[in-house]
């Protein structure tokens, strides 16, 4: 990241200004314990940005709870916001964007929206052998 940032300081920063900006609450679970190469802060910084904001364009979220986490299987991103869910299931460039950065790394994402309870973002990069 920027000027030897890990990426759980990377995270934490742009959740606060975000927070900030939008008035909505950020809930964090968990974030990285340990560094990861830079093509992955990367592509985890690009979708953690599309999700939030999704979240303030879309939502109408009041919180958004967020977890990065790494393991000896890969990262596990998940977003999850209390807003209105996604309608019909629709999905838009946004998160073709996000599903697009985790691809290029190997890994996958998913989208689940529940009417009236709020939407997860679930990706997961597998660690390369």
């Amino acid at each position: 990241m920027r000027g030897g940032q890990s990426l759980a300081e990377a995270l934490e920063s742009l959740l606060a200004q975000w927070s900030e900006q939008t008035g909505i609450a950020v809930e964090t679970w968990a974030l990285p314990g340990t560094d990861v190469p830079s093509r992955v802060s990367g592509g985890v910084m690009e979708t953690m940005r599309e999700a939030l904001s999704n979240v303030e364009r879309h939502s109408r979220a009041k919180t958004v709870s967020v977890a990065v986490t790494t393991g000896p299987s890969g990262l596990r991103l998940t977003v999850s916001d209390d807003g209105q869910g996604l309608p019909d299931g629709r999905t838009g460039r946004g998160i073709a964007r996000m599903r697009a950065a985790f691809a290029e790394l190997g890994g996958s994402l998913s989208v689940k929206g529940v009417p009236g309870e709020g939407t997860t973002v679930s990706g997961v990069i597998p660690r390369r052998r």
